[in-house]
């Protein structure tokens, strides 16, 4: 199965301009990206893996931490529209293509070796993305989150296969009895999705080709376009380190608190 892992880098983002080269302890969020692309590469011979991007600042950037990268145009409208000009841009013909998203730099290690596996498993899917089951702390935590940045953090619902019904930007399930169920288990009901797809090549091509959808352009979320398609999103369940749910970057001040996570896994 020959897989590619497109790292899709936005330099112009509206709410957080030249996001992906934004400090984080140190180091560039697109550089720890980058080491995580590169640790999955590794598990999988052959496997390509690329920077995306619309600016000339983070091609040089690319350059400097030495990973290939493929200037794309401005006028890509999601992160999906960036990995399918990459990939075409290669000329070659590739199985599962892997969009891994350059604001996501803590992403677990071990997500996209599921992700392959799952694929080679269902390649009835015609996408595979991964969700966390969140602890009640973590719950509590983008709970207070949302009230600062409440477009921060998706949610999930599945079916008993592990496809997605819906993702949304508020917290979903509504849960009654909350008291009761924090009594009985430590983990809550709640699925927060990690923003990383992995595409059959022919249901890139379709998803691209499509036009925004209702609760796509209502939400923001991509994913919600393939949904209202009916193209079927098959899920993988992580586990992962308590607190590191809530490391996604979508705003200035999401950087603070990746942070101090950060801090607390050193």
């Amino acid at each position: 199965m020959k897989t590619a892992i497109i790292i899709p880098a936005r330099y112009g983002s509206t709410r957080f301009p030249g996001k992906p080269l934004a400090m984080i302890a140190g180091r560039s969020m697109l550089s720890r990206v980058v080491d995580i692309g590169r640790q999955a590469a590794a598990q999988h011979t052959g496997t390509t893996l690329m920077v995306a991007t619309e600016d000339k600042r983070i091609a040089d950037h690319c350059a400097g931490i030495g990973v290939d990268c493929v200037m794309t145009s401005d006028d890509c409208a999601t992160g999906s529209d960036r990995v399918l000009e990459a990939v075409q841009s290669t000329g070659q013909d590739y199985d599962f293509v892997i969009g891994l998203q350059g604001d996501a730099p803590f992403t677990p290690p071990d997500a996209i070796a599921h992700m392959i596996r799952a694929f080679a498993q269902d390649q009835d899917a015609d996408v595979i993305t991964p969700v966390i089951r969140l602890r009640w702390s973590e719950l509590d935590a983008l709970r207070t989150a949302k009230k600062i940045t409440p477009f921060s953090g998706t949610t999930a619902i599945i079916d008993e296969k592990g496809y997605a019904l819906w993702f949304s930007k508020n917290i979903i399930p509504a849960i009654r009895k909350e008291d009761a169920m924090r009594a009985d288990d430590d983990l809550s009901p709640v699925l927060q999705h990690i923003g990383l797809y992995g595409y059959r090549y022919d249901s890139l091509v379709r998803y691209v080709s499509l036009p925004q959808s209702r609760y796509e352009k209502l939400e923001g979320l991509e994913q919600l376009r393939m949904l209202e398609n009916g193209m079927r999103i098959k899920t993988v369940l992580l586990q992962v380190e308590a607190g590191l749910a809530q490391a996604g970057i979508d705003s200035p001040e999401d950087v603070a608190r990746a942070e101090k996570i950060l801090g607390a896994h050193l």
